[in-house]
């Protein structure tokens, strides 16, 4: 039985072999018959007409065009023209084209092709899988009752891997392995299963028998790596095929059980190499993104089934980003050149494509990025070394790559990862975090956590790094100082949100890392205010940035109004740089200052906050942010700064107002009558208060730019809720129209109904005059209303007037002399609307006092007439009278002066 185990399993093993022998002998025997028949049809011919046979007629005679396969030949430079000089050679980083044909991997017409070529030449493709899988299943399957030892069979797999690479050598010196021959793709197909065979053969010593260490093994793959190199560079495409998918599937096919098999990442990391090493001289692209993948594949696999090997698998994948710079360039310090990948978000229709081996450079660290920025560090050791592999690419990239303007961009993707990483770990209660909430509260004298300040140190170090690249100049010294100006705060931030240090170690010592930082900010300004003279962008960025930190800081340690006081200061000292220094960039600053002070005054703490906080505290922080835009605006009034100036404007005058309407807010809730949400007179203040943040809006809508439908969706927000507290002022909270409402305070004409109905009134009639870019139709819609709410409150005050507090409801009456009030009321703003229009030679004018007139007439005959009696009824068509002809005579005086004519007589 056991003999015919040997012998079923020698059979099994020559199938294969025996098959492509026959193939290659009958592609020899086909060779040889078209000869023949060539030679047959052409005829015997005289050997005085039979043209000489020259190696030129040989090579010009017509061959059957094979079809393409789906990968192109190694790019070739043409050979120029005699009339053309010479161009000196580029090196290999700057072959590849600027254009995306060549070097661009995933195409429709690179996959038409490969489906083409499979459906033609798949028995290539069977041939090489039994072909590795016969030297695989040799060292695993084979007899396993005991016939060999395990060293047999290793040795036996190597041997057969062997003889499998010797094969496909012969047959491709004796015949070649080019498309036109007929032995294409046989020296491929023997050599990469070759390879695949004595890969496995390695694995199985170590995996399955553990015959060998995993150094013995690594080395040992190293070698046949090594083989696979040269052979590669040698053989055609499909030997690198072959030899890499075969390569990263051998473990799994393999299998074993082994403890701890972090050492395949090793083994991983040898077959990137050699597929990025074939591909670094043959150029098809391919065959260095087909390494990737497999790398990143094999390599999620395998920690998928052995969650222990994470750190192994996080070095791993760093390791590969690292040789996918180095290698496709073939340079030990990288000199990628030409565009940058970011390049093609703005990139014209004929610009520049980034060269292939800039875009596998992104590929591999944006991958390797993810994956350890994404991980979950279920130790401390782990979330240490995720830091230290995102830290270690980013220094990679910023030092080692300084020579590599293609790769500048790159740079972003660990740093972003990084603070992406930190700040989750702390969100989501990671083993780090715990442990640094944790310090104090089993031993209270436990030693100072360090593990926020050494966070802290590794993102200064990084923006160090950026102000050195920046220092060395190049294309983008400006994108580099900002990195260097916004990195390191934006860490510190991060670490503010997610792992809230002040908790832990105290307002104060967390407060000092943001002065540490500040510090450091304020050095770089000053080192780019020395290198760059009268530039100002650089030194400007890094001010800008030590204002934050301090800002940051001042966040951390100062109460509520407080903080809102240190913002302002901060925009006074960002103009007061400015002013001194011409440092234009601090109207950004300014323009975020002002922003966020808004925010603190209106939201958080906000409008409830200055409802119930102490009125001096309240009136200090409102009144300082009055007092810091204005001062700012004095200090950058002769500078060119719109954008600045009108910020500080419109908030000036947006703050000031909320102030005063706050005051009397608050003063008319301690004389306890009615409150701000349901008073007429709080709610008329909260409608001014809104309304006036809506008209900030509307002043900077002439700034323009991308952010002005931001502006417009504040306004419209700003303004319907001012509108929304207006319309209940009139309706609901009304004294007239609503029985029991809050009562007027005050005296006549100087009362609450002002506060509620007219000085909202004011608030739309004055934003409508000082802002002069303000839209037709909004201002003259401005105008009505503040028209409109004008003639409610006259209305109100009238009836105030006569009837007191206690009878403004509508269900009293109306008195006799109310009545004739209004109709005078009404006759004096006609007659001054009519007045107006003559001296302004306005006619818009003149109609609506011809209105308001005709109103009054309307009013004496269908009104007064029949409500009024007595002397009042005979008072108030005397008036009338009176009233109409002084108009005519005002009328035909003002015609007289400014006609140019004299009048005509009535007879003519």
């Amino acid at each position: 039985m056991e003999s015919l185990l040997v012998l079923v399993g020698l059979v099994v093993l020559a199938m294969p072999v025996s098959i492509v022998v026959l193939l290659v002998g009958h592609a020899r025997l086909r060779r040889r018959v078209e000869q023949l028949e060539s030679r047959l049809g052409a005829g015997p011919q005289p050997d005085a007409e039979r043209p000489p046979q020259t190696q030129s007629a040989q090579i010009d005679a017509p061959t059957p065009e094979p079809r393409p396969a789906p990968w192109g030949p190694p790019k070739q430079a043409s050979p120029p023209s005699p009339d053309q000089q010479p161009e000196p050679e580029k090196p290999a980083s700057l072959a590849e084209s600027a254009s995306p044909p060549a070097a661009v991997v995933f195409r429709a017409e690179r996959f038409d092709d490969l489906s083409a070529w499979l459906r033609e030449n798949w028995f290539y493709v069977v041939s090489a899988l039994s072909l590795a899988l016969a030297g695989i299943f040799l060292v695993q399957y084979g007899v396993e009752n005991g016939l060999l030892p395990p060293t047999a069979r290793v040795l036996a797999a190597l041997g057969f891997g062997a003889l499998l690479i010797v094969a496909g050598e012969i047959v491709r010196r004796r015949y070649g392995d080019d498309e036109s021959s007929a032995t294409a793709y046989l020296p491929s197909v023997f050599s990469g299963a070759g390879l695949v065979t004595l890969f496995g053969g390695v694995l199985a010593a170590r995996q399955l028998y553990d015959l060998i260490g995993p150094e013995a093994a690594l080395a040992s793959m190293i070698v046949i790596a090594l083989v696979g190199l040269v052979l590669g560079w040698f053989h055609g495409p499909l030997l690198a095929a072959i030899g890499l998918i075969g390569a990263f599937a051998a473990p799994f096919v393999v299998g074993g059980d082994s403890a701890d098999p972090s050492w395949l990442y090793g083994y991983f990391f040898v077959i990137t190499g050699l597929g990025l090493g074939i591909d670094t001289v043959r150029r098809w692209a391919w065959v260095s993104v087909l390494s990737l993948v497999g790398a990143y594949l094999a390599g999620l696999l395998l920690v998928t089934g052995s969650p222990i090997t994470e750190p192994a698998f996080l070095v791993y994948v760093a390791a590969v980003a690292v040789i996918a710079i180095a290698i496709p360039v073939r340079r030990i310090w990288p000199d990628h050149d030409g565009a940058m990948f970011s390049e093609l978000l703005v990139r014209k229709s004929s610009g520049p494509w980034p060269e292939f081996p800039t875009r596998l450079a992104f590929g591999a660290v944006m991958a390797s990025s993810a994956i350890l920025a994404l991980q979950w560090a279920d130790t401390s050791g782990e979330f240490w070394l995720a830091v230290i592999l995102l830290a270690g690419l980013t220094f990679a990239l910023l030092i080692w790559a300084k020579d590599a303007p293609a790769l500048q961009d790159m740079t972003a993707l660990p740093a972003l990862g990084l603070g992406g990483f930190v700040f989750t770990h702390g969100f989501d209660g990671g083993a780090v975090a715990r442990g640094f909430w944790q310090t104090y509260s089993e031993t209270p004298e436990a030693a100072f956590p360090l593990a926020v300040t050494w966070l802290v140190a590794l993102g200064a170090v990084i923006s160090l790094l950026a102000a050195w690249r920046s220092f060395r100049g190049g294309r983008y010294p400006f994108v580099w100082a900002g990195a260097a100006a916004l990195y390191a705060p934006t860490l510190a931030i991060a670490l503010e949100l997610g792992w809230r240090p002040a908790s832990v170690i105290g307002a104060y010592p967390w407060a000092l890392h943001a002065v540490a930082l500040a510090a450091l900010m304020v050095v770089l300004a000053e080192r780019f205010a020395r290198v760059d003279g009268e530039a100002r962008m650089r030194p400007a960025l890094a001010t800008l940035s030590a204002l934050s930190c301090l800002t940051f800081g001042c966040v951390i340690v100062l109460s509520s109004a407080a903080l809102t006081i240190a913002f302002v200061v901060t925009i006074i000292a960002a103009a007061a740089l400015d002013r001194r220094f011409n440092l234009p960039p601090m109207s950004w600053f300014i323009w975020a200052g002002v922003a966020t002070v808004t925010f603190r005054l209106i939201l958080n703490p906000g409008l409830d906050w200055a409802l119930h906080a102490p009125v001096p505290e309240m009136a200090l922080v409102y009144g300082a942010a009055v007092a810091g835009y204005l001062a700012a605006w004095w200090m950058l009034r002769s500078l060119d700064r719109p954008v600045a100036n009108v910020m500080l404007d419109s908030a000036a005058w947006a703050t000031g107002g909320v102030l005063v309407s706050l005051l009397l807010l608050r003063w008319l809730e301690g004389l306890g009558e009615g409150g701000a949400d349901d008073s007429h007179w709080g709610l008329g203040l909260l409608s001014a208060i809104w309304l006036l943040l809506a008209f900030a809006q509307v002043q900077r809508f002439a700034l323009g730019g991308r952010l002005n439908w931001v502006r417009v969706a504040l306004g419209v927000f700003f303004a319907a809720h001012g509108l929304l507290w207006l319309a209940l002022a009139a309706t609901v909270a009304n004294p007239v129209l609503r029985f029991g409402a809050d009562p007027v305070l005050g005296p006549p004409v100087v009362n609450t109904l002002a506060i509620a109905y007219l000085l909202p009134a004011l608030v739309i009639g004055l934003s409508a005059w000082r802002i002069p870019k303000m839209p037709a139709q909004l201002r003259l819609a401005c105008q009505g209303v503040a028209i409109v709410l004008s003639a409610l409150w006259l209305g109100l005050t009238i009836r105030h007037f006569w009837q007191g507090a206690a009878g403004m409801y509508e269900g009293n009456g109306v008195s006799q002399p109310e009545l004739y009030t209004y109709t005078l009321a009404l006759l004096v703003i006609g007659a001054a609307l009519f007045y107006q229009s003559l001296a302004r030679r306005s006619d818009l004018m003149r109609k609506a006092g011809l209105a308001v007139i005709g109103l009054a007439v309307a009013k004496v005959f269908l009104i007064d007439i029949s409500g009024l009696g007595g002397l009042i009824r005979v008072f108030s068509l005397l008036a009338l009278g009176l009233a109409l002809a002084g108009l005519a005579w005002l009328n035909r005086w003002a015609k007289l002066r400014h006609s140019p004519q004299g009048p005509e007589a009535l007879d003519q």
